[in-house]
């Protein structure tokens, strides 16, 4: 099998836009029913294919967000098409309140590769990690605190990105979250990344865990230092408290391994996964060690969990990045793609870059992310999509499956936008 498709570049043959998705003017369309919950561009994508996107007027893009580190395997691949077909075909929905075959196959597979033995399927990162809140919370009901009082503070991070429900909105340490919906759900200290010190001095008779991406991806693609998660699985372990890894962003291979956690040679109590999982379409997971695995029957749930579409998909993205090969692929690329960012930043007086794997970061030195993200997207002829996580720099997340011609593709127009805009 061959690890990255063929890219639209290479081909001779470019999938161009169906008549009847074309629009002569943006204004044809009637956008106005959508309610306006982010600034979009005036154009429409229409479809992909591997590292492109393509929109309603036949222009081409190169994709480095892939749906913010969504699309593992880049747009439509073939293992995600023929899961889809395959499985839409047999079975939809069958209810949770049953097994079925997708279903137990991802489980059993999460489950053996990261050594979590209880896995709950959700529909979004943002579900995953209110799963492993309420889980958290009844762990620290069973196991209450020496006054007999039931533990439900969980200490997280500042500038940490855990989803946009009240209770992981509350969890985030994103600037300005604390007031748009006001009044916060209670329970969420938040500490220093990096600074063991500051998590231990939050630490009190109510706290059951705690709770950090090992990347802060919404931050600027920020890392928890192999050290500082060692030395909080020891602390944790040693206060007896549950230690949450939220690798929504980083899970799946988007760091060169499967799960970043990984890498500091430490295995987390909870971890929930999203994005990556199902490659583009809307699944999650959260899995804990079994002897956490104390929700009964009622106590979570969800109309569309587990359902056995988006976990044929699922299981369809896993065992590829899982396969043998797929991994030092994402690492190889990784090198290549930092080797060629970190040129970009001497050339242009830059600070440098960072990140693990294909979730990488170029610091700027100066406030002109946004600006370098409109111009890229307007290129002609082929447009390239980026993303300014902060006015300061730029954060990449291309297909894990991403060709070598594709990211010299990609630096040669940044170079360009770097020498008009620097």
């Amino acid at each position: 099998m061959s690890l990255a498709q063929p890219s639209a570049a290479a081909s001779s043959t470019s999938p161009t836009t169906p008549k009847a998705a074309r629009h002569a003017k943006f204004a044809d369309l009637p956008t106005q029913a959508l309610l306006p919950i982010t600034t979009r561009p005036e154009l429409v994508f229409t479809h992909g294919k591997g590292g492109w996107l393509y929109d309603h007027e036949g222009k081409r893009y190169l994709d480095f967000i892939q749906g913010w580190a969504v699309n593992s395997l880049g747009h439509c691949h073939p293992v995600m098409r023929d899961a889809l077909a395959t499985q839409g075909s047999l079975l939809l929905n069958p209810s949770p309140a049953y097994y079925n075959l997708p279903m137990i196959e991802l489980a059993d597979l999460l489950a053996n590769l990261s050594g979590l033995g209880k896995v709950f399927f959700a529909n979004s990162g943002a579900e995953a990690n209110e799963s492993a809140i309420k889980l958290a919370r009844k762990w620290g009901q069973l196991h209450p605190n020496s006054a007999g009082k039931a533990r439900f503070e969980i200490i997280t991070f500042k500038n940490a990105f855990h989803g946009r429900t009240l209770a992981t909105m509350s969890a985030s340490g994103k600037p300005g979250w604390d007031t748009i919906f006001a009044p916060q759900v209670p329970g969420f200290p938040k500490a220093e990344l990096n600074d063991i010190a500051s998590v231990e001095a939050l630490i009190g008779p109510e706290t059951v865990a705690v709770m950090l991406e090992p990347i802060q991806g919404e931050a600027g693609v920020v890392p928890a230092t192999p050290e500082f998660m060692k030395a909080l699985r020891e602390l944790t372990t040693a206060r007896g408290l549950l230690l949450i890894v939220d690798e929504v962003q980083t899970g799946c291979g988007r760091t060169g391994t499967l799960f970043q956690y990984q890498q500091s040679g430490i295995v987390p109590d909870i971890m929930t996964l999203g994005k990556g999982i199902g490659g583009g379409v809307p699944l999650a997971a959260m899995l804990c060690g079994d002897e956490f695995a104390v929700f009964q029957p009622g106590d979570q749930g969800g109309t569309y969990n587990g359902n056995p579409l988006m976990c044929a998909v699922g299981l369809a993205v896993m065992r590829t990045v899982s396969s043998p090969g797929f991994l030092e692929f994402v690492r190889a690329q990784a090198d290549y793609l930092s080797a060629g960012l970190q040129h970009l930043s001497s050339r242009y007086g830059g600070q440098g870059e960072r990140g693990a794997g294909l979730l990488r970061a170029l610091l700027l030195g100066r406030d002109i992310g946004p600006q370098l993200v409109e111009a890229a997207r307007d290129m002609t002829p082929d447009g390239l999509l980026l993303n300014s996580a902060r006015p300061n720099l730029l954060r990449f997340m291309p297909a894990l499956n991403v060709s070598r011609e594709e990211i010299d593709q990609m630096l040669s127009m940044l170079d360009t936008l770097l020498a008009k805009h620097v």
